[in-house]
């Protein structure tokens, strides 16, 4: 099944990229206990994450703006190798015992350098897979075989800074991730395809491609805004019912259990028939979010918050990696890079908005009132499902050949 894919890409491409994505993955988690740890303010260092989270979002798209622009060798390089420099300050300022007031805005650049390898790799991979006349069976399967890479890399990550936090010391974590950033974000940008899918010499046609974005492009980031609402809300839920239920170690292994099983759904998403299109499988994906969402308030033991949460994690991926093939269908090819990096944002915005109130709501309300938040994310995503109407065509015409009467609306 993925066996197409792995001739595509090689076995180094997938390699780099994935070890490129575990810092992302890591530095969120990894700066809210070194701040904590070394200032002893969990406030200071809420403020910290938050303004990582805030300077991945707002930088994000810019980042694949510019590789759309400038191809990605050149802005991998640059952003791999100032992340790395501004996460070593940061792990430093914060060893120094440095004001909050130096800490917030070091986070800040921290998050505005990631240097995307996530949805770059997504966009080179899709690139890579067009340009060989695979068909679009294929592309989904690569669709399916990065976000697998994904999941894996956001379970990974936060286990990898526990185990260096419980071990010796979180800054050794965050150490880490600069050193995969300095050399594996690299090696993804100096890899051989970034040449090859890089992009074409504008023209005025592309030039005026760039402006143009269909209404549906829109409505598939607000779905990635509440799905990552979903993450935030579902982690305060577990946070709080682990601490009410006196195990707040078990909250990681909740969350990484979540993971596991969305990790394994996304595999499996390169068996469905090709015969169920993108928008049929959206609306399914949602209506699952929905069903599988709502129990969660009513929980109140350990062992049912385990299977909650390990059947949920069921509907994440399905419905990632189907808002990236839609994106891929919709979204011009001069702006992939673009749209694919306003979803990654989309989803880090989210979580940290969702995690902020839920987390609020969970102290004075319990762990109910935060699911509630999620399943509440869950319903909102449907509606916008059924609200977007795609042509026919859609789910069989690549991105950026569709005629302009195609566009989906809203």
């Amino acid at each position: 099944m993925y066996r197409d894919t792995l001739s595509l890409l090689g076995p180094v491409l997938p390699a780099v990229s994935f070890l490129g994505r575990l810092p992302t993955a890591m530095c969120q988690l990894g700066s809210l206990l070194l701040v904590a740890g070394t200032s002893g303010s969990l406030a200071a260092a809420g403020l910290v994450a938050g303004a990582l989270a805030a300077g991945q979002t707002v930088a994000g798209p810019l980042v694949g703006r510019l590789a759309d622009r400038h191809g990605q060798r050149r802005v991998v390089l640059a952003a791999s190798l100032a992340n790395a420099a501004a996460v070593t300050a940061l792990v430093l300022a914060a060893l120094g015992d440095a004001a909050t007031a130096l800490l917030v805005p070091l986070g800040a650049l921290a998050g505005a350098t990631v240097p995307q390898v996530g949805p770059l790799a997504r966009t080179r991979s899709v690139t890579l897979a067009r340009r060989a006349g695979a068909d679009d069976r294929t592309v989904a399967t690569v669709l399916s075989f990065e976000g697998t890479l994904d999941e894996v890399s956001f379970v990974l990550g936060p286990a990898l800074v526990g185990l260096a936090a419980s071990v010796a010391h979180p800054s050794a974590a965050l150490l880490t991730a600069t050193a995969l950033l300095a050399s594996c974000g690299t090696a993804f940008a100096l890899h051989p395809t970034a040449r090859s899918a890089a992009v074409s010499k504008p023209t005025r046609s592309s030039a005026a491609e760039r402006t143009r974005l269909p209404a549906a492009t829109y409505a598939l980031r607000g779905t990635m805004v509440l799905q990552g609402a979903m993450f935030g809300a579902s982690q305060a839920g577990i946070t709080a019912l682990t601490g009410r239920l006196g195990v707040p170690d078990q909250a990681g292994l909740v969350y990484a259990a979540m993971g596991v099983t969305s990790a394994a759904a996304g595999f499996a998403m390169a068996a469905v028939p090709a015969r169920i299109g993108l928008t049929t499988r959206w609306r399914a994906a949602t209506a699952v979010l929905v069903v599988l969402a709502a129990p969660l308030v009513l929980v109140d033991t350990l062992g049912w918050l385990y299977a909650g949460v390990l059947v949920l994690g069921v509907a994440y991926a399905p419905h990632l990696i189907t808002v990236f093939g839609l994106t891929e269908r919709t979204a011009p090819s001069a702006r992939l890079a673009e749209c694919m990096a306003f979803l990654t944002s989309g989803v880090v915005g989210g979580q940290a908005l969702a995690l902020a109130v839920s987390g609020r709501l969970a102290e004075t309300h319990g762990a109910p009132a935060a699911f509630g938040v999620a399943a509440g994310a869950a319903v909102a995503c449907a509606a916008l499902s059924w609200a977007v109407r795609f042509p026919r065509t859609q789910d069989a015409e690549p991105a950026g050949v569709r005629p302009a009467a195609a566009a989906p609306s809203v």
